[in-house]
């Protein structure tokens, strides 16, 4: 699933564009509310949401990646 911008939230700083390792934002200007060009190529890293200074932007991991995700805090 690609990034989900909140609008209300949003400045426009354009951090999530600057830090997206795979042009995920490509074309975005700074001051508007970036666009999710290639939702395809996102990686789900997560960088644009920690990038993100005002809380704007989550991201859904799909199912498949759920399940292969291990909380590192747990010890077996």
């Amino acid at each position: 699933m690609p990034p989900v911008i909140d609008r209300e939230k949003c400045t426009g700083c354009g951090a999530c564009a600057e830090y997206c390792a795979e042009d995920v934002f490509f074309g975005s200007e700074k001051e508007n509310i970036p666009q999710v060009t290639y939702p395809e190529f996102c990686a789900h890293c997560s960088c644009c949401v920690y990038a993100c200074p005002e809380k704007a932007i989550w991201l859904r991991i799909p199912l498949p990646m759920q399940l292969l995700y291990k909380n590192p805090e747990r010890t077996a």
